[in-house]
Protein backbone atom coordinates (compact mmCIF):
# COMPACT_ATOMS: atom_id res chain seq x y z
CA UNK A 1 0.00 0.00 0.00
CA UNK A 2 1.25 3.50 -0.83
CA UNK A 3 1.78 5.19 2.53
CA UNK A 4 3.02 8.55 1.28
CA UNK A 5 0.53 11.27 2.37
CA UNK A 6 -1.35 13.11 -0.36
CA UNK A 7 -1.16 16.82 -0.96
CA UNK A 8 -4.65 17.14 0.51
CA UNK A 9 -3.60 15.50 3.75
CA UNK A 10 -3.67 17.92 6.73
CA UNK A 11 0.00 17.16 7.40
CA UNK A 12 0.79 19.08 4.22
CA UNK A 13 -1.21 22.18 5.19
CA UNK A 14 -0.96 25.05 7.62
CA UNK A 15 -3.07 23.97 10.56
CA UNK A 16 -4.86 26.78 12.35
CA UNK A 17 -5.28 26.14 16.06
CA UNK A 18 -8.73 26.56 17.60
CA UNK A 19 -8.53 27.38 21.34
CA UNK A 20 -10.86 28.63 24.07
CA UNK A 21 -10.19 32.13 25.37
CA UNK A 22 -10.73 33.06 29.09
CA UNK A 23 -14.42 33.78 28.38
CA UNK A 24 -14.95 30.30 26.95
CA UNK A 25 -15.28 31.48 23.37
CA UNK A 26 -13.44 29.72 20.59
CA UNK A 27 -10.92 31.67 18.58
CA UNK A 28 -8.50 30.76 15.81
CA UNK A 29 -4.75 31.23 16.11
CA UNK A 30 -2.85 31.64 12.86
CA UNK A 31 0.22 29.43 12.40
CA UNK A 32 3.55 30.87 13.49
CA UNK A 33 6.11 32.18 11.00
CA UNK A 34 8.06 28.94 11.44
CA UNK A 35 5.01 26.81 10.62
CA UNK A 36 4.32 28.94 7.55
CA UNK A 37 7.98 28.66 6.53
CA UNK A 38 7.91 24.87 6.77
CA UNK A 39 4.74 24.67 4.67
CA UNK A 40 6.10 26.93 1.93
CA UNK A 41 6.25 25.26 -1.54
CA UNK A 42 10.06 25.57 -1.50
CA UNK A 43 10.20 23.49 1.67
CA UNK A 44 8.15 20.76 -0.04
CA UNK A 45 10.52 20.39 -2.97
CA UNK A 46 12.70 17.32 -2.65
CA UNK A 47 15.96 15.92 -4.04
CA UNK A 48 15.60 17.81 -7.34
CA UNK A 49 16.02 21.23 -5.72
CA UNK A 50 19.13 20.28 -3.75
CA UNK A 51 20.54 18.47 -6.80
CA UNK A 52 20.03 21.54 -8.97
CA UNK A 53 21.63 23.84 -6.41
CA UNK A 54 24.58 21.46 -5.98
CA UNK A 55 25.15 21.65 -9.74
CA UNK A 56 26.17 25.30 -9.22
CA UNK A 57 28.85 24.49 -6.65
CA UNK A 58 32.01 26.67 -6.50
CA UNK A 59 33.80 24.49 -9.06
CA UNK A 60 30.82 24.89 -11.39
CA UNK A 61 30.86 28.64 -10.78
CA UNK A 62 34.54 28.67 -11.77
CA UNK A 63 33.77 26.83 -15.03
CA UNK A 64 30.86 29.14 -15.89
CA UNK A 65 32.96 32.19 -14.98
CA UNK A 66 35.75 30.99 -17.25
CA UNK A 67 33.24 30.48 -20.08
CA UNK A 68 31.88 34.01 -19.67
CA UNK A 69 35.29 35.63 -19.24
CA UNK A 70 36.87 33.85 -22.20
CA UNK A 71 34.00 33.87 -24.72
CA UNK A 72 31.68 36.61 -23.48
CA UNK A 73 28.03 36.33 -24.49
CA UNK A 74 28.82 33.55 -26.96
CA UNK A 75 28.51 30.83 -24.30
CA UNK A 76 25.02 31.78 -23.11
CA UNK A 77 23.40 29.35 -25.58
CA UNK A 78 24.66 26.38 -23.55
CA UNK A 79 22.15 26.96 -20.73
CA UNK A 80 18.82 26.93 -22.64
CA UNK A 81 20.13 23.94 -24.62
CA UNK A 82 21.16 21.89 -21.59
CA UNK A 83 18.07 22.67 -19.47
CA UNK A 84 15.58 20.22 -21.03
CA UNK A 85 18.34 17.67 -21.60
CA UNK A 86 19.67 17.60 -18.02
CA UNK A 87 16.11 17.69 -16.63
CA UNK A 88 15.13 14.62 -18.64
CA UNK A 89 18.17 12.65 -17.42
CA UNK A 90 17.57 13.66 -13.80
CA UNK A 91 13.89 12.69 -14.03
CA UNK A 92 14.95 9.33 -15.44
CA UNK A 93 17.45 8.74 -12.60
CA UNK A 94 14.88 9.71 -9.96
CA UNK A 95 12.33 7.33 -11.49
CA UNK A 96 14.84 4.45 -11.48
CA UNK A 97 15.40 4.93 -7.75
CA UNK A 98 11.70 5.42 -7.03
CA UNK A 99 10.55 2.37 -9.01
CA UNK A 100 13.27 -0.12 -8.05
CA UNK A 101 13.99 0.99 -4.48
CA UNK A 102 17.71 0.81 -5.33
CA UNK A 103 20.29 3.42 -6.26
CA UNK A 104 21.92 3.78 -9.65
CA UNK A 105 25.10 1.85 -8.83
CA UNK A 106 23.09 -1.06 -7.39
CA UNK A 107 21.03 -1.28 -10.57
CA UNK A 108 24.12 -1.09 -12.79
CA UNK A 109 25.78 -3.83 -10.72
CA UNK A 110 22.85 -6.22 -11.27
CA UNK A 111 22.24 -5.50 -14.95
CA UNK A 112 25.71 -4.98 -16.45
CA UNK A 113 29.13 -6.69 -16.34
CA UNK A 114 31.18 -6.02 -13.15
CA UNK A 115 33.80 -3.96 -15.00
CA UNK A 116 31.16 -1.36 -15.95
CA UNK A 117 30.36 -0.71 -12.29
CA UNK A 118 34.05 -0.65 -11.36
CA UNK A 119 35.04 1.87 -14.03
CA UNK A 120 32.05 4.16 -13.44
CA UNK A 121 32.45 4.24 -9.65
CA UNK A 122 36.25 4.72 -9.80
CA UNK A 123 35.99 7.66 -12.22
CA UNK A 124 33.16 9.16 -10.17
CA UNK A 125 35.20 9.04 -6.95
CA UNK A 126 38.25 10.56 -8.66
CA UNK A 127 36.30 13.41 -10.25
CA UNK A 128 34.32 14.05 -7.05
CA UNK A 129 37.43 14.27 -4.89
CA UNK A 130 38.99 16.81 -7.26
CA UNK A 131 35.74 18.77 -7.32
CA UNK A 132 35.50 18.78 -3.52
CA UNK A 133 39.09 20.01 -3.30
CA UNK A 134 38.36 22.85 -5.71
CA UNK A 135 35.15 23.70 -3.86
CA UNK A 136 36.94 23.88 -0.53
CA UNK A 137 39.67 26.09 -1.99
CA UNK A 138 37.07 28.45 -3.43
CA UNK A 139 35.09 28.55 -0.18
CA UNK A 140 38.21 29.26 1.88
CA UNK A 141 39.33 32.02 -0.48
CA UNK A 142 35.84 33.56 -0.63
CA UNK A 143 35.60 33.55 3.17
CA UNK A 144 39.05 35.17 3.32
CA UNK A 145 37.95 37.89 0.90
CA UNK A 146 34.83 38.63 2.96
CA UNK A 147 36.21 38.28 6.51
CA UNK A 148 39.98 38.74 6.13
CA UNK A 149 40.62 35.51 8.06
CA UNK A 150 43.12 32.89 6.88
CA UNK A 151 41.75 30.92 3.94
CA UNK A 152 43.33 27.71 5.27
CA UNK A 153 41.64 28.15 8.64
CA UNK A 154 38.31 28.86 6.97
CA UNK A 155 38.70 25.85 4.66
CA UNK A 156 39.40 23.59 7.64
CA UNK A 157 36.33 25.01 9.38
CA UNK A 158 34.15 24.19 6.37
CA UNK A 159 35.53 20.64 6.29
CA UNK A 160 34.70 20.12 9.97
CA UNK A 161 31.20 21.59 9.61
CA UNK A 162 30.25 19.54 6.54
CA UNK A 163 31.57 16.30 8.04
CA UNK A 164 29.83 16.83 11.38
CA UNK A 165 26.52 17.56 9.63
CA UNK A 166 26.71 14.51 7.39
CA UNK A 167 27.90 12.08 10.05
CA UNK A 168 25.96 13.12 13.14
CA UNK A 169 22.77 14.83 11.91
CA UNK A 170 20.04 12.81 10.13
CA UNK A 171 19.72 14.07 6.59
CA UNK A 172 16.00 14.84 6.83
CA UNK A 173 16.84 17.38 9.55
CA UNK A 174 19.60 19.38 7.93
CA UNK A 175 18.25 19.08 4.37
CA UNK A 176 15.64 21.68 5.41
CA UNK A 177 18.45 24.18 5.86
CA UNK A 178 20.11 23.10 2.63
CA UNK A 179 16.88 23.85 0.78
CA UNK A 180 16.71 27.37 2.16
CA UNK A 181 20.43 27.79 1.52
CA UNK A 182 19.64 27.40 -2.18
CA UNK A 183 18.36 30.98 -2.00
CA UNK A 184 22.03 32.01 -1.97
CA UNK A 185 21.96 31.28 -5.70
CA UNK A 186 19.77 34.36 -6.13
CA UNK A 187 22.91 36.39 -5.46
CA UNK A 188 23.96 35.81 -9.06
CA UNK A 189 20.67 37.13 -10.37
CA UNK A 190 21.06 40.15 -8.06
CA UNK A 191 24.42 40.94 -9.67
CA UNK A 192 22.42 41.91 -12.79
CA UNK A 193 21.08 44.92 -10.89
CA UNK A 194 24.60 46.23 -10.26
CA UNK A 195 25.71 46.35 -13.90
CA UNK A 196 24.26 47.64 -17.16
CA UNK A 197 22.83 44.82 -19.27
CA UNK A 198 22.15 45.23 -23.03
CA UNK A 199 19.25 42.78 -23.03
CA UNK A 200 18.63 43.00 -26.77
CA UNK A 201 22.16 41.85 -27.56
CA UNK A 202 22.01 39.25 -24.78
CA UNK A 203 18.91 37.63 -26.28
CA UNK A 204 20.38 37.77 -29.79
CA UNK A 205 23.69 36.19 -28.80
CA UNK A 206 21.91 33.53 -26.72
CA UNK A 207 19.97 32.46 -29.80
CA UNK A 208 22.69 33.17 -32.38
CA UNK A 209 26.21 33.01 -30.89
CA UNK A 210 29.32 34.03 -32.81
CA UNK A 211 31.57 31.19 -31.71
CA UNK A 212 34.83 30.27 -33.41
CA UNK A 213 35.06 26.51 -33.90
CA UNK A 214 38.46 25.74 -32.39
CA UNK A 215 39.78 23.29 -29.79
CA UNK A 216 39.60 25.84 -26.95
CA UNK A 217 35.94 26.54 -27.60
CA UNK A 218 35.24 22.80 -27.83
CA UNK A 219 37.02 22.14 -24.50
CA UNK A 220 35.05 24.89 -22.74
CA UNK A 221 31.75 23.61 -24.20
CA UNK A 222 32.52 20.08 -22.99
CA UNK A 223 33.54 21.46 -19.58
CA UNK A 224 30.29 23.45 -19.31
CA UNK A 225 28.25 20.44 -20.41
CA UNK A 226 30.19 18.16 -18.03
CA UNK A 227 29.61 20.57 -15.15
CA UNK A 228 25.91 20.98 -15.97
CA UNK A 229 25.04 17.38 -16.88
CA UNK A 230 27.31 15.74 -14.34
CA UNK A 231 27.48 12.06 -13.29
CA UNK A 232 27.49 12.72 -9.55
CA UNK A 233 24.05 14.35 -9.87
CA UNK A 234 22.68 11.15 -11.43
CA UNK A 235 23.78 9.00 -8.49
CA UNK A 236 22.72 11.53 -5.85
CA UNK A 237 19.13 12.02 -7.01
CA UNK A 238 18.43 8.32 -7.56
CA UNK A 239 19.74 7.41 -4.10
CA UNK A 240 17.92 10.32 -2.46
CA UNK A 241 14.61 9.03 -3.82
CA UNK A 242 15.43 5.67 -2.25
CA UNK A 243 16.34 7.35 1.07
CA UNK A 244 13.00 9.21 1.14
CA UNK A 245 11.18 6.01 0.26
CA UNK A 246 12.84 4.03 3.04
CA UNK A 247 12.36 6.77 5.64
CA UNK A 248 8.62 6.89 4.90
CA UNK A 249 8.47 3.06 4.76
CA UNK A 250 7.04 3.10 1.23
CA UNK A 251 7.37 0.10 -1.06
CA UNK A 252 9.22 0.45 -4.40
CA UNK A 253 6.78 1.39 -7.15
CA UNK A 254 7.65 -1.74 -9.15
CA UNK A 255 5.69 -3.75 -6.53
CA UNK A 256 2.62 -1.49 -6.65
CA UNK A 257 -0.23 -0.92 -9.09
CA UNK A 258 0.55 1.50 -11.96
CA UNK A 259 -2.17 3.92 -10.82
CA UNK A 260 -0.38 4.43 -7.50
CA UNK A 261 2.79 5.60 -9.23
CA UNK A 262 1.26 8.43 -11.24
CA UNK A 263 1.22 10.90 -8.36
CA UNK A 264 4.82 10.08 -7.48
CA UNK A 265 5.90 10.55 -11.10
CA UNK A 266 4.21 13.96 -11.15
CA UNK A 267 6.04 14.92 -7.96
CA UNK A 268 9.37 13.77 -9.38
CA UNK A 269 8.77 15.69 -12.60
CA UNK A 270 7.84 18.92 -10.78
CA UNK A 271 10.77 18.57 -8.38
CA UNK A 272 13.37 17.79 -11.06
CA UNK A 273 12.29 20.34 -13.67
CA UNK A 274 12.01 23.08 -11.02
CA UNK A 275 15.42 22.27 -9.52
CA UNK A 276 17.14 22.15 -12.90
CA UNK A 277 15.50 25.43 -13.97
CA UNK A 278 16.83 27.10 -10.83
CA UNK A 279 20.27 25.64 -11.56
CA UNK A 280 20.40 26.69 -15.21
CA UNK A 281 19.10 30.21 -14.62
CA UNK A 282 21.83 30.68 -12.02
CA UNK A 283 24.51 29.39 -14.39
CA UNK A 284 23.14 31.66 -17.13
CA UNK A 285 23.47 34.70 -14.86
CA UNK A 286 27.01 33.71 -13.85
CA UNK A 287 28.09 33.49 -17.50
CA UNK A 288 26.27 36.74 -18.27
CA UNK A 289 27.72 38.71 -15.35
CA UNK A 290 31.30 37.64 -16.08
CA UNK A 291 30.81 38.23 -19.83
CA UNK A 292 29.64 41.82 -19.28
CA UNK A 293 32.39 42.62 -16.78
CA UNK A 294 35.50 40.44 -17.01
CA UNK A 295 35.37 39.69 -20.75
CA UNK A 296 34.67 43.32 -21.64
CA UNK A 297 37.58 44.44 -19.43
CA UNK A 298 39.94 41.97 -21.08
CA UNK A 299 40.14 39.55 -18.13
CA UNK A 300 39.99 36.24 -19.99
CA UNK A 301 41.56 33.69 -17.62
CA UNK A 302 39.67 32.76 -14.44
CA UNK A 303 40.90 29.81 -12.39
CA UNK A 304 38.62 29.92 -9.33
CA UNK A 305 35.22 31.23 -8.36
CA UNK A 306 36.85 33.41 -5.69
CA UNK A 307 39.16 34.89 -8.34
CA UNK A 308 36.07 35.79 -10.37
CA UNK A 309 34.52 37.49 -7.33
CA UNK A 310 37.70 39.48 -6.66
CA UNK A 311 37.98 40.50 -10.31
CA UNK A 312 34.40 41.81 -10.20
CA UNK A 313 35.16 44.29 -7.39
CA UNK A 314 36.88 47.02 -9.45
CA UNK A 315 34.55 46.48 -12.42
CA UNK A 316 31.10 46.14 -10.86
CA UNK A 317 31.61 47.49 -7.35
CA UNK A 318 31.83 46.14 -3.82
CA UNK A 319 28.20 45.05 -3.69
CA UNK A 320 28.52 42.81 -6.76
CA UNK A 321 31.73 41.36 -5.32
CA UNK A 322 30.02 40.63 -1.99
CA UNK A 323 27.02 38.96 -3.66
CA UNK A 324 29.28 36.80 -5.80
CA UNK A 325 31.45 35.80 -2.81
CA UNK A 326 28.50 34.97 -0.54
CA UNK A 327 26.99 32.88 -3.31
CA UNK A 328 30.20 30.82 -3.41
CA UNK A 329 29.94 30.06 0.31
CA UNK A 330 26.26 29.12 0.10
CA UNK A 331 26.62 26.83 -2.90
CA UNK A 332 29.74 25.25 -1.43
CA UNK A 333 27.89 24.25 1.73
CA UNK A 334 25.37 22.49 -0.54
CA UNK A 335 27.79 21.10 -3.12
CA UNK A 336 30.39 19.44 -0.86
CA UNK A 337 27.88 17.14 0.94
CA UNK A 338 26.30 16.18 -2.40
CA UNK A 339 29.66 15.40 -4.00
CA UNK A 340 30.87 13.35 -1.03
CA UNK A 341 27.48 11.69 -0.57
CA UNK A 342 27.07 10.67 -4.21
CA UNK A 343 30.45 8.93 -4.21
CA UNK A 344 29.58 7.16 -0.95
CA UNK A 345 26.24 6.02 -2.36
CA UNK A 346 27.89 4.65 -5.51
CA UNK A 347 30.73 2.75 -3.81
CA UNK A 348 28.55 1.40 -0.98
CA UNK A 349 25.93 0.11 -3.44
CA UNK A 350 28.64 -1.44 -5.60
CA UNK A 351 30.27 -3.13 -2.59
CA UNK A 352 27.02 -4.21 -0.97
CA UNK A 353 27.62 -2.13 2.18
CA UNK A 354 24.94 -0.59 4.34
CA UNK A 355 24.42 2.98 3.28
CA UNK A 356 22.24 6.01 3.90
CA UNK A 357 22.47 9.48 5.38
CA UNK A 358 19.55 8.53 7.64
CA UNK A 359 21.61 5.77 9.26
CA UNK A 360 23.85 6.28 12.26
CA UNK A 361 27.58 6.26 11.53
CA UNK A 362 27.99 3.02 13.49
CA UNK A 363 25.39 1.33 11.26
CA UNK A 364 27.06 2.33 7.98
CA UNK A 365 30.78 2.53 8.68
CA UNK A 366 31.87 2.01 5.07
CA UNK A 367 29.42 4.60 3.73
CA UNK A 368 30.48 7.32 6.16
CA UNK A 369 34.09 6.25 5.75
CA UNK A 370 33.91 7.08 2.04
CA UNK A 371 32.45 10.52 2.84
CA UNK A 372 35.17 11.22 5.40
CA UNK A 373 38.03 10.01 3.20
CA UNK A 374 36.74 11.99 0.19
CA UNK A 375 36.53 15.26 2.09
CA UNK A 376 39.81 14.79 3.98
CA UNK A 377 41.63 13.72 0.78
CA UNK A 378 40.35 16.90 -0.85
CA UNK A 379 41.71 18.89 2.09
CA UNK A 380 45.11 17.16 1.84
CA UNK A 381 45.30 18.00 -1.88
CA UNK A 382 45.52 21.66 -0.93
CA UNK A 383 48.82 21.01 0.85
CA UNK A 384 50.27 18.78 -1.89
CA UNK A 385 52.14 19.72 -5.10
CA UNK A 386 48.96 18.83 -7.06
CA UNK A 387 47.00 21.93 -7.92
CA UNK A 388 43.32 20.98 -7.58
CA UNK A 389 42.26 24.15 -9.40
CA UNK A 390 44.22 23.24 -12.53
CA UNK A 391 42.87 19.71 -12.32
CA UNK A 392 39.33 21.04 -11.90
CA UNK A 393 38.80 22.14 -15.48
CA UNK A 394 39.94 18.81 -16.82
CA UNK A 395 37.87 16.93 -14.25
CA UNK A 396 34.88 18.78 -15.75
CA UNK A 397 35.99 17.60 -19.17
CA UNK A 398 36.35 14.04 -17.83
CA UNK A 399 32.86 14.32 -16.35
CA UNK A 400 31.58 15.31 -19.79
CA UNK A 401 33.26 12.31 -21.39
CA UNK A 402 32.16 9.82 -18.70
CA UNK A 403 28.59 11.14 -18.78
CA UNK A 404 28.09 9.88 -22.36
CA UNK A 405 28.37 6.11 -21.74
CA UNK A 406 26.76 6.53 -18.32
CA UNK A 407 23.68 8.15 -19.87
CA UNK A 408 23.47 5.25 -22.33
CA UNK A 409 23.48 2.88 -19.34
CA UNK A 410 20.77 4.94 -17.58
CA UNK A 411 18.54 4.93 -20.66
CA UNK A 412 18.98 1.18 -21.09
CA UNK A 413 18.12 0.60 -17.42
CA UNK A 414 14.97 2.71 -17.68
CA UNK A 415 13.97 0.79 -20.82
CA UNK A 416 14.28 -2.70 -19.26
CA UNK A 417 11.03 -4.28 -18.14
CA UNK A 418 13.04 -6.52 -15.80
CA UNK A 419 14.16 -3.34 -14.00
CA UNK A 420 11.21 -0.95 -14.32
CA UNK A 421 8.29 -3.35 -14.67
CA UNK A 422 5.23 -1.52 -16.00
CA UNK A 423 7.05 1.80 -15.55
CA UNK A 424 9.37 1.31 -18.55
CA UNK A 425 10.36 4.67 -20.03
CA UNK A 426 8.88 5.11 -23.49
CA UNK A 427 7.85 8.75 -23.91
CA UNK A 428 9.45 12.09 -24.60
CA UNK A 429 11.66 11.87 -21.51
CA UNK A 430 13.47 8.99 -23.20
CA UNK A 431 13.74 10.97 -26.46
CA UNK A 432 15.25 13.96 -24.63
CA UNK A 433 17.70 11.67 -22.81
CA UNK A 434 18.90 10.21 -26.12
CA UNK A 435 19.26 13.75 -27.53
CA UNK A 436 21.28 14.72 -24.43
CA UNK A 437 23.56 11.74 -24.97
CA UNK A 438 24.02 12.59 -28.65
CA UNK A 439 24.76 16.27 -27.91
CA UNK A 440 27.32 15.36 -25.25
CA UNK A 441 28.88 12.78 -27.55
CA UNK A 442 29.18 15.25 -30.44
CA UNK A 443 30.74 17.85 -28.14
CA UNK A 444 33.37 15.33 -26.99
CA UNK A 445 34.16 14.29 -30.56
CA UNK A 446 34.36 17.96 -31.57
CA UNK A 447 36.90 18.58 -28.80
CA UNK A 448 39.26 15.89 -30.10
CA UNK A 449 38.96 16.78 -33.80
CA UNK A 450 41.77 18.92 -35.30
CA UNK A 451 40.74 22.56 -35.68
CA UNK A 452 42.20 25.31 -37.80
CA UNK A 453 42.61 28.91 -36.76
CA UNK A 454 44.07 30.49 -33.65
CA UNK A 455 42.78 29.49 -30.27
CA UNK A 456 41.30 31.97 -27.84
Amino acid sequence: MDRRPSRSDPSHQDRRLVVNDPRGKKRTIAPSWWQRLRSHPLAKLGPGLVTGAADDDPSGIATYSQAGAQFGLDMLWTMPLTYPLMSAVQVMCARIGLVTGKGLAANIKVNFPPWVTTVVVALLLLANTLNIAADLVAMGEAAHLVTGLSHLHMTTLFVVVTLLLQIFVPYHNYVRYLKWLTLSLLAYAAVMFTIQVPWGEVVLRTLWPRLRLDSNAAAVVVAVFGTTISPYLFFWQASQEVEDQQRQQDAPLVSLKPSLGKREFRRVAWDSWSGMLFSNLTAYFIILSTALTLHVAGVRDIKTAAEAAEALRPLAGDFAFLLFALGILGTGLIGVPVLAGSGAYALSEAMGWRWGLERKATDAVGFYGVITVSVLAALVLQFSPINPIKALFWSSVINGIVAVPLMVVIILLSSKRSVMGCYVERGWIRVLAWIATAVMGMAVIWMFLPHSGPSS
